[in-house]
């Protein structure tokens, strides 16, 4: 599910309550298994908005959505689970929803599934596997999974070459995204390279941000 996706079911939902004065429009269309009023009502409950916050209610509704594929449902799902809110905390279940959602593509889930193989959260740890998430997403323009590439190849750790170069095409990619970790260890970063070398880095750049534009 996209962004787009979310900010109209949840105009929907709101328009429900205001017309209506209370959940019950939206509770009907998510009991009826809609899936699109499970996740409205699941991010309600999970935010606060318009009713009383309920971690409890929240998963239970997120389940109901994830479970007929909803992609941020699951990210969401996957969320509750790593911080034990509204059911016990679980990074076995966390992590197995984070990567039914990274799967269809949802970058928040593929970087913190990148963070679970990096750090044997509730799965096997995997360096090689970690980076691949951590690609998957920093390709998708998140700005974290960009910064986290870009220090692997910085030190030639968790599963990639050392590569100064490409170590510093994707902090500066995050950089330019106001992240500042990005910044500042591009600043360090550019201090070992030769112009030779930063050239290069700006190139792929500049590659990169056209391809993505495509």
């Amino acid at each position: 599910m996209k962004i787009n996706t979310i900010i109209v079911i949840a105009l929907i939902s709101h328009s429900l309550i205001a017309e209506c004065g209370d959940l019950r429009p939206l509770k009907t269309l998510a009991e009826s298994g809609d899936a699109r009023a499970q996740f409205a009502l699941a991010f309600m409950y999970d935010t606060g908005e318009d009713v009383a916050q309920d971690y409890a209610e929240a998963a239970k509704w997120y389940r109901s959505a994830a479970s007929q594929g909803i992609a941020f449902a699951q990210y969401r799902l996957g969320r509750l689970y790593e911080l034990g809110r509204g059911m016990p905390q679980d990074r076995t279940q966390s992590a197995e929803w984070y990567r039914r959602a990274a799967e269809q593509d949802v970058a928040k889930a593929q970087y913190k599934l990148g963070e679970y193989y990096a750090n044997g959260f509730g799965l096997e740890q995997d360096h090689k596997v970690s980076a691949n998430w951590f690609r998957k997403a920093a390709e998708r323009g998140y700005a974290d999974a960009q910064y986290r590439l870009g220090m692997s190849y910085a030190h030639g750790q968790a599963g990639v070459p050392q590569d100064h170069i490409r170590a510093h095409m994707w902090l500066s990619l995050a950089a330019d995204q106001r992240l500042a970790e990005g910044t500042q260890a591009r600043e360090l970063i550019e201090q070992e390279m030769t112009s030779m070398q930063l050239a290069e880095s700006r190139r792929l750049q500049t590659e990169w941000i056209k391809n993505k534009g495509r």
